[in-house]
């Protein structure tokens, strides 16, 4: 199977290097460079920043959180709500 797409690859890129005057060789190299550099930007890890409210709410949260749970670690009834609405409240959301 990997043959006969390299025989197909080639032979769409023979074409293309008689086209343009250039080697196969390069060509090939140009082709296969943009499609590694494609899928490498493609995985590349989308990064966001973190905003000052996010870090407060996170401290606020893990502060109130043993609050709402039971000695086994297990959240009471509504517990994580009451968490959450507590975390915010202490991180000054309106």
């Amino acid at each position: 199977m990997a043959l006969r797409l390299r025989a197909l690859a080639d032979a769409l890129l023979v074409p293309v290097a008689n086209l343009t005057g250039l080697p196969p060789e390069a060509v090939q190299g140009f082709v296969e460079g943009t499609t590694t550099g494609a899928v490498a930007a493609g995985k590349a890890p989308k990064s966001r920043k973190v905003s000052a409210y996010s870090k407060a709410y996170s401290k606020a949260f893990k502060r109130v959180a043993p609050d709402y749970r039971k000695k086994n670690g297990q959240w009471k009834q509504n517990g994580f709500k009451a968490a959450v609405r507590a975390a915010h409240k202490m991180a000054g959301k309106k």
